[in-house]
């Protein structure tokens, strides 16, 4: 053997028996392998004192390999490397790092994996077996991830796991961005936490503000079975509040919620639907329609506004209703109707009770500028109220009521209906029933009080009570007019025939005159305080879209 060979053999040998503390600290590598300790710049990596073995072999001229055994610690910057060993190849400027393997990128990330191979040019990171990421807030594992130092974002493909508090969420792909603790979902996205679940194609959720941002279809369902599709938006899950876009859907129990955009404030229960927004209650067979509308999730009340539209669905004839505002909730949860069932239990009368979810515990009300149209009958008011409990409108401040060719006018009206039809008719104060012939021709009946009875949803008949007047034009077997009927009595009985007045009956105290009709001009055949209000009736359905 060569002399020198053999000095050099027995000098390794010595070298690689000293202690590996004394060799990481002091014994530098050769120039041009990459690796220098005590120097910090974008591409160098430095060993740090610690490792028990270290060995360097040259399989060929270009390529030489450092090989640490035990302990290793590696540093490139302010990132830091730990492992059980560890090769370096300063050829391709890469180590790859085996055992135990630990990244602490900047003391703000940390990860874990069985096996590492890292760029130190490049300073990519690929790191494979029982792979974890944690930033502190939330922990991702993934069999495989790929992580830039550069930029400080990881990436896995293979599936990844984030579980951050209670919450547990999965993906088939995932990019993480350490900088703004964001994490990309994609593909098969899962979220699972106690209040609620989530499913969806895409999602960006933040670990330390926990909140989920939604970029493509989604879907969730909370602890409530209450369901929410939609595509845009966020929800903070510290704080309970979200927000939804581009036409989300809600379905909480048998209410389904839509509108472009949607805010819920799950710790006050009070969800905004804005643009288009509408509230379908399938128990109530009710839809609103706005521009804005508010519920309470705990209440069940409604409040709509912006030119809102109360649909009352029935079979054949729908009531629909308008206002400057709507508003409605359960009746138990009105004062006045606890101390009204105070007042009935005092006098010993009962109308029984009713369940919080009892589908006739409700009511509605609506403020300024009331129109109510059906096929069969239209009105306006200035206010509305209205009952589940007893089918019943009430009618305040000027309320005009139209069947066919009938109008009928007072300070208050109760309209009660029966299977969602008008069902009776009582006006209180300054009644006024108007019928037209034709134009300028007018029947009018007025009293204190009226009431009216329809079948099958059209008028039937009015008693008239109380200083009943009346002008009513008489026709023979040929329906042809031969006089006026100008008469007051106590009480008068109007009956109708297919919706038009067809005769009059005064019951007591009448008295009066028949005119014969060449002596009538019909534009003076008129009683006080009488008005056809026909420009203020609803037409159609769809002027109360307007």
């Amino acid at each position: 053997m060569n002399p020198i060979s053999l000095v050099r053999g027995l000098l390794l040998a010595g070298l690689l028996a000293a202690s590996p503390s004394l060799w990481a600290q002091v014994a530098p590598p050769p120039a041009g392998t990459g690796v220098s300790p005590g120097r910090d710049t974008l591409r160098t990596v430095e060993i740090l004192p610690g490792a028990h073995k270290l060995e360097i072999r040259k399989p060929d001229d270009s390529t030489q390999l450092q090989i640490l055994v035990g302990n290793v610690r590696l540093r490139q910057g302010h990132t830091l490397f730990y492992c059980d060993s560890c090769v370096i190849n300063n050829r391709v400027n890469l180590f790859e790092a085996f055992g135990h393997v630990h990244i602490n990128d900047s003391d703000t990330t940390d990860i874990y994996s069985d096996y590492l191979k890292y760029l130190t040019d490049k300073k990519i990171a690929y790191l494979s077996g029982n792979v974890k990421l944690t930033d502190g807030k939330g922990i991702l594992t993934t069999p495989e991830l790929e992580y830039d130092v550069n930029t400080r974002i990881g990436i896995y493909t293979q599936g990844g796991k984030v579980v951050n508090r209670k919450s547990v969420l999965t993906s088939q792909e995932g990019y993480y961005y350490a900088d703004l603790k964001d994490v990309y979902f994609k593909k098969n996205v899962r979220l699972k936490d106690p209040a609620y679940q989530l499913t969806a194609d895409s999602l960006l959720y933040n670990t330390a503000t926990q909140i989920s941002r939604f970029i493509a279809d989604t879907y969730i369902e909370d602890s409530s079975h209450r369901t929410i599709r939609t595509r845009d938006g966020f929800y903070d899950m510290k704080r309970g509040k979200a927000e939804f876009g581009q036409n989300p859907v809600i379905q909480d129990g048998k209410t389904r919620i839509t509108g472009n955009r949607i805010a819920i404030d799950d710790s006050t229960g009070i969800s905004q639907a804005e643009g288009n927004a509408v509230v379908i209650d399938t128990s109530q067979g009710t839809t609103i329609i706005a521009g804005q509308i508010f519920r309470n999730g705990k209440t069940d009340a409604v409040l709509a506004l912006k030119k809102p539209l109360m649909i009352v669905r029935q079979d054949k004839d729908s009531i629909y209703i308008s206002a400057d505002t709507l508003f409605s909730a359960r009746l138990t949860d009105l004062p006045s109707w606890a101390d009204s069932l105070r007042a009935d239990s005092a006098a010993g009368r009962s109308r029984g009770t009713l369940d919080p979810g009892d589908s006739s515990n409700r009511y509605f009300e609506a403020y300024r500028h009331v129109r109510i149209f059906s096929d069969s009958l239209q009105s306006t008011s200035d206010s509305l109220f209205y009952s589940f409990r007893d089918s019943t409108f009430r009618l305040f401040q000027r309320p005009v009521v139209w069947a066919r060719g009938s109008q009928i006018t007072g300070d208050t009206m109760y309209l009660y209906t029966r299977n969602r039809k008008p069902d009776r008719l009582r006006v209180y104060e300054n009644s006024f029933l108007v019928n037209q012939l034709a134009p300028e021709v007018f029947n009018q009946i007025k009293s204190t009080r009226m009431d009216g009875y329809f079948v099958d949803g059209d008028i039937d008949s009015v008693r008239a009570r109380g200083f009943a007047e009346c002008i009513y034009y008489i026709q023979n077997e040929d329906s042809a007019y031969t006089g006026v009927n100008k008469s007051q009595s106590d009480i008068m009985d109007i009956y109708f025939r297919q919706q038009e007045l067809f005769r009059v009956v005064l019951r007591s105290s009448v008295k009066g005159q028949v005119i014969p009709i060449r002596q009538v001009n019909p534009r003076d055949m008129r009683l006080k305080n009488f008005q056809w209000l026909e420009d203020r009736r609803p037409k159609t359905k769809f002027e109360l879209y307007e």
